[in-house]
Order: C-alpha cells, then structure tokens, then sequence
C-alpha cells in the first residue's frame, strides 16, 4: 500500500490557520471509482482511501508508515509568504492603475 504524508492547506473558507498545523497520513486509492448501477452514485471497494490520520509531527507519521511497512511519500508544505499591505496604498499618486472609475 501507499500512503501520501502532508500537511493539510487551508481551506478558501477560513481565514485562519486552524486545523493546519497537524500531519496527516492519507492512503492512496487501489481502485478506481465506479458508479452504482441502481443509483449512479460513485464508489469503491476500496476503505482504506477513507482512512486519515492525524500526527502532531511530521516524524510521528514517518514512524508510523514505517512500522506498517508501507511505501510513503511526504510533501513538504510551501513556505507562507506573507506581502504586508496598507490600505492607503489604495489611493497613492504613483499607483499603476487609477483607483476611480
């Protein structure tokens, strides 16, 4: 089995950085996804695609993968670039768009 070992992003529908802090191992699918033919719903016999774990370390979940036997991949999280803004900077004489209609 493979297993893919990140840090979770934030979501477009926080403004904080909650819940992003822990490591989480995640299985990778074995199947594809096929439809019901009574329903038409997508779904797998594959359960272990719904199992996640959470880590508080990065080393935790490489530990874990290892001691399973399991071939992992760890994804490193990109830094946070952080541009400091002003709201002035809105209506400054050399901004490169005018700000009126």
């Amino acid at each position: 089995m493979k297993a893919r070992i990140y840090q979770p992003t934030k979501t477009a529908m926080q403004s904080g950085r909650a819940k992003t802090h822990k490591w989480t191992l995640e299985f990778e699918p074995t199947r594809r996804q096929q439809l019901d033919p009574l329903m038409g719903w997508p779904g797998a016999g594959d359960t272990m695609a719904q199992v996640r774990l959470k880590f508080d370390t990065r080393e935790d979940a490489v530990a874990h993968a290892e001691r399973l036997k399991l071939e992992y991949v760890v994804q490193e999280p990109k830094e946070r670039q952080i541009r400091p803004k002003a709201y002035a900077d809105n209506f400054a004489v050399d901004r490169k768009t005018p700000w009126s209609h």
